[in-house]
């Protein structure tokens, strides 16, 4: 299944099951609320959404597919990316590369909540103090507050890589800031997605008509497991429920295609679809 969400004819938010290119409407519920019903009822999402979904298809655009509690961000689970890290850092013990081999714990911090995030078709964040911000392609899950994986969507990451670069323990003003949190366009659960390994990310960024980059990766090559990022941000850490996880980027924006405003951004999963950002400066 397919679960979105749509404003309504008040300008509200409401879930909705994303079918037939149309909307089914699921009336006075969000994505999230209906993530808690899920929970509290101890019954499936899809089961639920289908039992409370409107027969009646409507045509409307996909909103941020989800508000999210809190949205948690994982590192250097593609080895491009810890290799990328290390170099910018010029760090001689390869730390990211060390988290990126090891096996005992990964890289997790706080992205944000929902304060900082945007869905389909809305502006991601430049940041004014930055001269090399960044997208970063991802797989996203979604989580209950018992650490059930809920469903998938696309995330985009977006970072300013220079003010991280300048020193590793800017990494939350690299990462935490206004629009800085892309996801959508829509939430596909696992049963539509048996082999979470085998999706292909891509990554366009556009200028005008000019193609400033392009991008690719699979999920193949993700070093980490999802069932495992999601235990260890739960290891003394209990989350609430319609929690997103970022799972890390395997693409690299050059800084040559560093984002300037008025870019656009494309991130695709064929099996989920594309998110489409412009960018401004925040």
């Amino acid at each position: 299944m397919k679960l979105a969400q749509i404003r309504d004819s008040l300008g509200g938010i409401t879930a909705a099951i994303a079918e037939n290119g149309g909307f089914r409407p699921i009336p006075g519920q969000t994505l999230a609320s209906l993530i808690e019903k899920a929970e509290g009822e101890n019954r499936e999402l899809a089961d639920v959404a289908s039992e409370l979904g409107s027969p009646t298809t409507v045509s409307s655009e996909a909103a941020i597919p989800i508000h999210p509690s809190e949205v948690w961000a994982c590192g250097c689970t593609y080895a491009p990316s810890a290799a990328f890290r290390d170099a910018e850092h010029g760090t001689r013990e390869g730390f990211y590369s060390y988290v990126h081999d090891q096996d005992h714990r990964p890289e997790i911090f706080f992205k944000g909540t929902d304060r900082v995030c945007v869905g389909p078709g809305e502006p991601i964040g430049i940041r004014s103090d930055s001269k090399f911000t960044a997208p970063e392609p991802e797989l996203a899950v979604i989580i209950n507050s018992q650490g059930k994986l809920l469903g998938y969507t696309i995330g985009d990451d977006v970072s300013a890589w220079d003010i991280e670069r300048e020193n590793p323990l800017y990494l939350p003003q690299s990462k935490v800031y206004a629009a800085c949190c892309s996801l959508g366009p829509v939430i596909v659960t696992p049963d539509e997605i048996p082999d979470p390994y085998d999706l292909d990310i891509t990554c366009t960024i556009t200028r005008g008509s000019q193609t400033t980059f392009e991008g690719s990766v699979s999920t193949n090559k993700l070093r980490r497991k999802i069932e495992e990022l999601i235990d260890c941000l739960m290891q003394s850490n209990p989350v609430p429920s319609a929690t997103v996880i970022l799972t890390g980027t395997g693409i690299i924006v050059t800084q040559e295609a560093a984002l300037a405003p008025g870019d656009v951004v494309t991130i695709e999963v064929p099996q989920i679809g594309k998110l489409v950002n412009p960018t401004v400066t925040v």
